[in-house]
């Protein structure tokens, strides 16, 4: 006995996001202020996570938001020819501010308005919810090019993404614009099946939790995402239990040195990444999930 479509369909609904929409506006009006310490520096605020995606379920309560400095920003240079690397550094200037002092402004700002709600974590700000406002998450973060050619500033290739330090010195690099604008591509190349399907996984996933069948924090969300996005096109449609099946089957049968995260910058298992999946964990879920398929859920 598998899952009935019934069940599919309830787990594919994207879950509310009217409250998460009035977080986010509520925070960017405290974080765009004129008279925040940093009003005139160049930054960007957008959500990211699954309320950023359009993957979020009803059990999804935190809103992620990231504030990208974009006044410096911080580079890999590592796939550049010698002659382009002394072109970049020709043109380079030294900047006048930094991530970590960014980062102290922006707590400044959220405290100034939200007072002992506000928490500073090891990766980001958390802004504890109050009435119609959701619990949220504040990343500070710098914007990080890796650079794949480089002659002059009108002649250069890289891609965009975030970086950010962990207390420990351990600098966090990630593309949550590319892996955003990627999951889109494939959910319109998919026939808009890709993200309805991340959300029954998501489903499944907490049902999993709930009945003992699975630790909590194997399978975040974003690695979820990850997971389904290497998925051949063709293996979603027609129905969400066709495409469960093949999903099931394609990621049982996949080699798994060659999955990407949906950014494409990373290989989506790598054991000691900060910004990938363990293979124990993507292993553990994979095999839940066939089982919970199997059992009927």
């Amino acid at each position: 006995m598998t899952i009935s479509e019934m069940q599919l369909d309830i787990w594919s609904r994207q879950g509310s996001i009217t409250q998460s929409a009035a977080t986010y506006q509520a925070l960017r009006n405290v974080l765009d202020r004129d008279d925040a310490p940093y009003a005139q520096r160049s930054y960007l605020t957008f959500l990211q996570g699954s309320y950023g995606n359009d993957t979020n379920i009803y059990a999804d309560s935190d809103v992620d938001i990231v504030m990208r400095l974009d006044s410096i920003f911080y580079t890999d240079l590592s796939e550049l020819s010698a002659s382009d690397k002394a072109n970049y550094e020709t043109n380079r200037s030294p900047a006048q501010y930094s991530w970590t002092e960014f980062r102290k402004e922006v707590i400044t700002q959220l405290i100034k308005a939200y007072g002992s709600a506000v928490q500073p974590r090891s990766k980001a700000i958390y802004v504890e919810g109050n009435g119609g406002r959701r619990d949220a998450d504040v990343l500070p973060a710098a914007e990080f090019r890796r650079y794949f050619h480089y002659v002059s500033p009108s002649d250069q290739h890289y891609a965009e993404g975030i970086c950010f330090w962990l207390p420990n010195g351990t600098q966090v690099v990630n593309y949550p614009k590319l892996h955003s604008a990627n999951c889109t591509g494939k959910h319109q190349r998919t026939g808009s099946w890709f993200k309805p399907t991340v959300r029954i996984l998501k489903n499944m996933r907490n049902a999993m939790v709930n009945q003992g069948r699975l630790a909590e924090g194997i399978a975040p969300s974003y690695f979820i995402e990850g997971m389904l996005y290497n998925v051949p096109d063709a293996n979603f449609g027609s129905s969400y239990r066709a495409t469960l099946v093949k999903v099931l089957n394609w990621l049982n049968g996949c080699n798994r040195a060659d999955l990407e995260c949906a950014n494409e910058q990373y290989f989506l298992l790598h054991p000691t990444s900060p910004v990938t999946w363990r293979r124990e964990q993507f292993e553990t879920f994979l095999t839940a999930l066939i089982n919970f398929w199997n059992d009927g859920g």
